[in-house]
Parts: C-alpha cells; structure tokens; sequence
C-alpha cells in the first residue's frame, strides 16, 4: 500500500520558479497519499537555497526538507542524495522548472495503485496532453537517444529522458548509481530494467519545455555524452 511519496527536487539556480512548483506540489490532492517533498540544492549561486529555507519556515504543517551540496556536483549527484533521504514506499524526480506538470502525478500513480507497477515513466511523445512546440532537433535526439538505450534495456519507452521517473524506493535504493550529471537517466533506465521481474509502465504528460532564454540548460553535448553512457551501461553490467 502506498502511503507516502518521496518527491525529489534537484535545485541549482531556480530562484524564479522554485516557490511557484512548491505550490504546484502541495496544491495536489492524493487521497490519502502523503507527500515528502526533498530538496537537494546542489551549490545553487543565487538565492534559490534561501529561498526554499524561507518556505520551509512558513510551511511547518508540510513535510519539506532542504539538503545543501557544499560544491556543485550535478543533477545526477543531486539525485542521488534525494533518493537516499526518500522514506516513502515510492519516489519522484521533479525538476525545479516550470516545464513538468505536478498534477500529472494522479496519472503517473494509476498504474502503481492498481498494483501493477514498480516503475513508472512519464513520456512527454504520447497521450493527448498539451506540448509546447520548441526545437526539432532535441526530439530528434531525444527519440534516437531512447531507441538507443531501449536496445539494451529491451524495453520499448518512448522518452528515457524524461524528468518524470516514478520508482519504488526500495528499487531506486538497491542501484548503485554512479553518474553525477545528465549520464543519470540512462544509467538508472538501463538498471532497473536488469532487475528481475520489476514492471515498468510509461503514460503521457503534458511538457511546457523552455527555451534557452528561458533558462533551458541542456544542450547538444549532452546528448553525445548520453551515447556514451548508454553503451557504457549497456555493453558492460
């Protein structure tokens, strides 16, 4: 039975938008689903860690808590500390951006609460959900980088890539993850799908993706450095 969700948020420099998916996250009724919400600041140069101790203060009703990273280690690194301090039965990425959606998690939890699933994945290239339209490319990339790992993983996802990944603790807690930056995503797909029996499940959500104006930070060398990782997991266990 699920009780609580562990709801990890990697922060690094989101002093605009961090208070905003705060309330977008405790905005979200889930029945009798508590929420844990884990914010791990990774050196953030602006006022972003302030900002969330500050909202912490005026929320002591909620379950919120800060880690702070001394030196600026990644997103993966983040990740990976929120995953160690997660309680809850099961765990959710939530980017610090505005460009994920926290009340698509009803729909990421269905598969879960019908006890069919260990892990979910939101897929931003399915469903009927809104999409904004922005580079060509990145879906190029996007798409040829997921076929890439769904060779190895034998599985048949949609978006690898994608921020929201709902997981059972107890799974997320048994891999040892290495990649402290955006090598992340392929290795935790290509891991939880080596282990036995687990059942993965992927439904749509809505993406209102940034622009690089908007503060997007990912960009083409990232996406020749994910090639990499998916062989580097794929080829060698």
């Amino acid at each position: 039975m699920l009780k609580t969700l562990s709801i990890i948020i990697p922060l690094y420099n989101e002093e605009s938008t961090i208070t905003v998916i705060l309330d977008k996250i405790l905005s979200v009724q889930l029945d009798e689903i508590k929420k844990e919400i884990i914010v791990v600041d990774d050196a953030s140069t602006d006022d972003s860690a302030l900002i969330v101790q500050n909202y912490i203060d005026s929320h002591s009703a909620d379950s919120i808590q800060l880690f702070s990273q001394q030196i600026n280690q990644g997103k993966g690194a983040a990740i990976h500390k929120g995953i160690s301090l997660a309680t809850g039965e099961y765990l959710i990425i939530q980017d610090a951006d505005l460009e994920y959606d926290p009340n698509d998690y009803h729909d990421l939890l269905y598969p879960v609460l019908l006890g069919l699933a260990d892990v979910v994945y939101g897929s931003r290239f399915i469903g009927s959900k809104p999409h904004r339209v922005l580079y060509f490319y990145h879906d190029l990339g996007n798409k040829f980088l997921t076929k890439l790992c769904n060779i190895f993983s034998n599985l048949n996802l949609t978006d690898m890539e994608t921020c929201y990944k709902l997981i059972n603790t107890k799974m997320a807690k048994s891999l040892y993850l290495h990649e402290k930056r955006f090598g992340f995503e392929p290795e935790i797909t290509i891991k939880l799908s080596r282990i036995p029996k687990v059942r993965f499940y992927e439904v749509g959500i809505s993406y209102y993706g940034r622009t690089y104006e908007e503060g997007k930070k990912i960009n083409w060398k990232d996406g020749v450095k994910a090639i990499f990782y998916i062989l580097k997991y794929g080829l060698f266990r």
